[in-house]
């Protein structure tokens, strides 16, 4: 495990980019915050990278929901919006680096920031993920 690699004599780095959000496995949300506890991180020195599994306009954010996501979602906060905004809790990260040349783009994932995510259900999806695991490695 990732952690085990870090070693004393290393220094201890001021950030640390880790992968985040809903297309995030089991694994590496265990070893991302696993190498936190490790160096002492806090969300903030934790950035998260690629929440959308590299492509925000695949085919599939129009066949899930993330919005499930989010406390108190309302009719203008758009599936790539919520993902998005998830991808700050998982794993609990405090900056989000995306990559856009488009301005729109940019500005809908800001207006993103003003939702919550909904603790309970990301709590039961990750509980669900570990389940997987745990099933797929019997």
């Amino acid at each position: 495990m990732l952690p085990r690699l870090v070693d004393d004599s290393l220094p201890r780095p001021d950030v640390v980019m880790v992968r985040a959000g809903l297309l995030a496995g089991s694994e590496v949300l265990k070893a991302s915050e696993a190498l936190a506890v490790r160096w002492d991180l806090k969300a903030a020195q934790l950035w998260g990278m690629s929440p959308f599994g590299g492509d925000p306009l695949d085919a599939l954010w129009d066949k899930i929901d993330p919005r499930l996501f989010i406390h108190a979602a309302d009719a203008g906060l758009s599936p790539v919006q919520a993902a998005f905004r998830v991808s700050y809790w998982l794993p609990r990260v405090g900056r989000v680096a995306v990559g856009t040349d488009n301005p729109t783009h940019l500005r809908e994932l800001v207006d993103a920031l003003r939702y919550e995510a909904d603790a309970d259900s990301l709590r039961t999806y990750r509980r669900l993920l570990r389940q997987r695991v745990q099933r797929v490695g019997q």
